[in-house]
């Protein structure tokens, strides 16, 4: 039997609290590791547990006993192991009883909210390895260990850095939160719309226009906002409707708002904060995943946007009326409050190289300062209150599920699985490493299915890149290659959360949106296999290596575009179609005689396009 009562008072004190220590931090960073990461964990459960009954189908305006149990729960460990962090960290091995039991609960207190927060899949993974920690005596030969009492697990698990309170929720506590909370304040104060009118402006009145601003302000806005569905409601409720308009098919708009918001966690120079985890676990300064993520990113959106046009040629849909649209002064002129800050950050970041903490936590004071000074954007004491719980709650899942994730890390570790997992790929794909990569990214899509898109690349990172870098996969690449198969699980079926939110808005069929976003997204599927298979993709190699690899990767994903969609200057017949088909995929394989017969193969098709074009149009006269 719940207590009916308004929960929401305690939960914006609690919210708020939260965002004033995390920014303290962020400002500071003057806490131990074991002091800082419980207590933003110990904030998260609180939350989760004050908003989420344990089941959805009891009234969440309620308070139930066992929401209250949980939450008196998550106080006392966060305030003993605050209090005794010192003790814990040098007396590693040698925990009292109540240690052990408070261990054991915080473990459950993890997964119970885990399971509320994102479903059965991240802590069935996570119950899986912590079995496997008991019993590898009795496992087979391949992945059998010594074993780990239950002691062993729950003391290892949440009361050391290696595990719960490990790596994932470091960057958490350091940067994530702060980027979300970022995020929001910038979404508060305009900031989504500034990005959509922006894209309206500039290519707004072009050939299927609508379509196109759904590419651009998804991939302006994504790269913020860090989460494909989130990115679909916030722009395709407004590009959407507009792509139908101008005669767009419900599944079709519905597909290129799930693509162009997926591809946004992979665009810099934010990529929804997950660059700072790679750059966290790969070792390299964030600067550097940022540039190597920048052109398969552009190439991802080059892609999309080559589609939409040929399918607007191949339909003749027009752009938008230009008198209706705004012009770009005009935005700028309005809207620069909401710009100051995103170009602020990306100063911090790239020009002064500032940590990522530092740097978000400035951005979040210059962008409140101008929101402040500017009246159009100007928030009272409520609407500032409500940002900062809208903040802390957007953070909820990121943070439950990467401390989720720092248990499957943990058992990892525990184990030494890393090492014999990666012997067992490497065997299983008979040392070839372009199965190696189809097995990796068969690994990636199923998990992303369930997971969030940090919770699967951390996974998968701990599990499947060492295999990769056996392999002699340059180490960013493995690794971007996890994250971007981990995204693209958003418009693949038959979950694709991406496009089920853009077909109910684009009131279209599921089935039809996603196999559509599929077909929009092909070139998805591609790059990764390209810039791991040439680095240069990567901006791994010389200026001239890199130029051709860009240059040919641009021609390869024009020519897949146009046999996709049976369209370039003209319509184009099958046979037409065959020979672009051709041409993209010997412009894919990464060899210099290979680029140079696809480059003839497709001036070959442009030539044959043209004298189409030129016959068609002597008819006429």
């Amino acid at each position: 039997m719940g207590i009916k009562c308004n929960k929401k008072p305690v939960i914006t004190v609690v919210a708020v609290i939260w965002c004033i220590f995390q920014l303290y931090i962020g400002f500071f960073g003057v806490l131990a590791p074991m002091e800082q990461r419980p207590v933003h964990v110990a904030f998260a459960l609180i939350l989760t547990y004050l908003t989420k009954p344990i089941s959805k189908k009891l009234d969440p305006e309620k308070l139930y006993i066992d929401q209250i149990v949980a939450v008196l729960l998550s106080v006392v460990f966060a305030v003993y192991m605050y209090t005794h962090a010192m003790e814990l960290s040098l007396n590693i091995g040698m925990y009292t009883q109540f240690e052990v039991i408070l261990a054991a609960i915080v473990l459950i207190l993890v997964i119970e909210a885990c399971r509320r927060l994102t479903g059965v899949g991240l802590i069935a993974i996570g119950i899986v390895f912590l079995i496997y920690a008991y019993v590898g005596p009795y496992m087979p030969n391949a992945i059998r260990h010594p074993g780990a009492s239950l002691t062993k697990i729950f003391t290892f698990s949440a009361l050391t850095t290696e595990s719960i309170f490990g790596t994932c929720i470091d960057c958490c506590v350091t940067f994530i939160f702060l980027f979300v909370l970022y995020a929001k304040l910038l979404e508060k104060t305009g900031g989504g719309q500034v990005f959509i009118d922006v894209a309206c402006s500039l290519v707004g009145h072009v050939r299927g226009g609508p379509a196109k601003v759904a590419v651009v302000a998804s991939g302006l806005f994504g790269s913020i906002s860090g989460s494909a569905v989130a990115n679909v409601v916030g722009t395709g409720t407004f590009t959407i409707p507009l792509m139908k308009k101008i005669g767009y098919k419900a599944e079709f708009a519905g597909a290129v708002e799930a693509v162009a918001s997926s591809g946004g966690q992979f665009m810099p120079p934010i990529m929804g904060a997950s660059a700072f985890l790679i750059a966290e676990i790969v070792g390299i300064p964030y600067w550097t995943v940022a540039a190597c993520a920048a052109v398969p990113a552009i190439l991802y959106y080059l892609a999309v946007f080559f589609v939409v046009d040929f399918e607007a040629g191949k339909t003749g849909l027009t752009g938008m009326n230009k008198a209706e649209l705004p012009r770009t002064r005009d935005v700028l002129k309005k809207g620069w409050p909401s710009l100051v800050s995103p170009v602020v950050l990306i100063v911090l970041l790239a020009g002064l190289q500032w940590s990522p903490a530092k740097a978000a936590v400035w951005s979040i004071a210059v962008a409140f300062v101008i929101c402040m000074i500017h009246k159009d954007t100007r928030m009272n004491l409520h609407q500032i209150i409500d940002t900062l719980r809208e903040g802390a709650v957007g953070a909820l899942e990121t943070t439950v599920a990467c401390a989720a994730v720092g248990i499957v890390v943990g058992s990892i570790t525990l184990t030494g699985l890393a090492l014999k997992l990666s012997s067992l790929l490497i065997t299983a794909s008979g040392g070839n490493l372009v199965i190696l990569m189809v097995l990796t990214m068969i690994a990636c899509v199923i998990m992303g299915m369930g997971l969030p898109t940090v919770a699967c690349y951390v996974v998968l990172a701990s599990m499947v890149a060492p295999a990769l870098i056996k392999m002699d996969v340059v180490p960013i690449a493995a690794h971007l290659f996890i994250f971007y198969f981990g995204i693209i699980s958003a418009i693949t079926p038959p979950v694709a959360l991406a496009s089920m939110v853009g077909a109910g808005i684009a009131k279209a069929d599921f089935v039809k949106t996603s196999l559509n976003a599929l077909k929009l997204g092909l070139a998805a599927f591609i790059l990764p296999f390209m810039f791991v298979m040439n680095p240069a993709l990567i901006l791994q190699g010389n200026v001239l290596e890199v130029l051709q690899c860009i240059f040919t990767a641009i021609i390869g994903i024009l020519s897949m575009s146009i046999t996709l969609q049976g369209f370039f200057l003209e319509k184009t017949p099958i046979w037409q179609r065959v020979i672009f088909g051709v041409a993209a995929i010997t412009l894919i394989i990464p060899e210099t005689i290979t680029d140079i017969i696809g480059l003839a193969i497709f001036i070959v098709a442009v030539l044959l396009q043209v004298a189409t074009r030129k016959k068609k149009k002597a008819a006429l006269a």
